[in-house]
């Protein structure tokens, strides 16, 4: 009860806190930020396009149309250019979606032009589904430089993979460990996505999911709690159902027992084995820009979005216009609360680099807040870095959730104002896919 009493507190603060954090203006006109002080940041491009819109996804995403999807890569590599042209530099970059590999000519296209623009790319990151691991994709892939390549499993579960909508598509559990099997040495890292806290998952499936992780030659796996919105929720309620109250705790402790000393945490839900994973932008880079529809920056301490109608994306970026339409300045205060929550996600946080990045005042300013946590053993100090322990990486899966599903929050704001659009590409795939009536005779 007092555990559950700490999980509701801390959860009610933060959501609070990240909620506020996500309240970006939105403006008609914003002009291309600056390149960060820094001198580099990390690139993530957004790709909207699913063929299987799952039920419990909160991300920003539309059915895929080829000929929408191809304007789309066209503008996303003009935009590239334009960010050349101001003189960023890159040094990683993240490709997620939606399913990026939805148009593999167009993502090997626009990848090869990151690689020729941003000479000092060292780390390329590609999201994909376990129906798009063929041969000829994966070489290509591993040919214009992607060494990881992150797999959204999600579960090993049949019957799960049925109420999530993936099995007709993805096919069985049996196959899709097929798949994974042949996608084994393309990449340096092979990173496996799961969910946990599903509706209708088990202590005996999740156990399995786990015990087959541990029996791939995949050298990452992912496992995110079940984050969801208003709207998914909704759809899940009337599908799959929804996920049980208060049970990621017993979940994230029985994750780090059975993937321990095999998998070693990298961060609060990323598990590497053998060295050499890549993680994600979000939690590494200082400053990372977010490109296409629907995508997040945070540049010297100010959030940006991007439109989200894919039509005002292309016809913005063709224009010459800059596709930010929100941003928000985060204050002295806020940045450094940025800086604890990502930085200790990646399970520590170096003090020197936080003074250097804000001041000899940060530890000073985050005092209460630190205490705190040592206080609920969440944090442990030396002379070089606050670190995390269990407990704490716990507590950071929680705040983590919380902010993620701040900003699904700000998703389905700024989708339901692109209602229309979105209605009509889910009509047109509708007719697309049924078939046409029979004749009367």
């Amino acid at each position: 009860m007092h555990g559950a009493l700490i999980d509701r507190s801390l959860l009610a603060a933060f959501r609070w806190q990240s909620r506020h954090t996500m309240r970006l203006r939105e403006q008609d006109e914003v002009a291309l930020p600056s390149p960060p002080r820094t001198g580099s940041a990390s690139l993530y491009l957004h790709v909207p396009f699913c063929e299987v819109l799952c039920p419990f996804c909160s991300f920003h995403r539309v059915q895929y149309r080829e000929g929408l999807a191809r304007q789309y890569f066209a503008a996303l590599r003009k935009e590239l250019g334009r960010y050349h042209a101001e003189g960023y530099v890159f040094t990683g970059v993240y490709v997620g979606g939606g399913t990026p590999t939805v148009a593999p000519d167009e993502l090997i296209e626009t990848l090869a032009l990151i690689r020729q623009l941003f000479p000092l790319v060292k780390d390329i990151s590609v999201e994909t589904n376990p129906h798009d691991l063929r041969d000829g994709l994966l070489a290509q892939l591993a040919a214009v430089g992607v060494n990881r390549l992150s797999v959204g499993v999600q579960s090993f579960d049949d019957a799960l993979l049925k109420e999530m909508e993936r099995y007709e598509k993805y096919g069985s559990a049996a196959r899709i460990i097929e798949h994974l099997e042949e996608a084994a040495g393309h990449f340096r890292t092979l990173n496996v996505d799961m969910i946990y806290n599903l509706p209708h998952q088990s202590r005996a499936s999740l156990e399995h999911d786990l015990e087959v992780l541990l029996g791939l030659e995949a050298n990452q796996v992912s496992l995110y709690p079940l984050m969801t919105s208003k709207i998914t929720t909704s759809k899940m309620s009337q599908t799959m159902g929804l996920p049980k109250q208060g049970a990621v705790r017993d979940q994230f402790d029985l994750i780090l027992s059975r993937l321990r000393p095999a998998f070693t945490p990298q961060s609060g839900w990323c598990f590497s084995r053998g060295g050499g994973a890549i993680d994600e932008y979000i939690v590494e880079a200082e400053d990372y820009v977010g490109l296409g529809s629907g995508a997040f920056s945070y540049l010297d301490g100010t959030m940006y979005a991007t439109t989200f109608s894919i039509q005002s994306y292309i016809d913005r970026v063709n224009r010459g216009l800059s596709a930010i339409t929100g941003r928000r300045p985060l204050s002295t205060a806020e940045q450094m609360k940025q800086t604890f929550l990502m930085r200790l996600f990646g399970l520590s946080l170096d003090k020197v680099w936080a003074r250097q990045r804000h001041g000899d005042g940060f530890e000073r300013a985050l005092w209460p807040t630190i205490k705190a946590f040592k206080a609920l053993g969440a944090i442990t100090e030396d002379e070089q870095a606050l670190r995390l322990t269990d407990e704490g990486m716990y507590f950071w899966v929680l705040m983590m959730s919380a902010f993620f599903e701040s900003v699904n929050t700000f998703r389905e704001q700024m989708r339901g104002r692109i209602k229309a659009e979105l209605d009509d590409l889910s009509d047109l795939q509708h007719a697309e896919a049924t078939p046409p009536a029979e004749p009367n005779h």
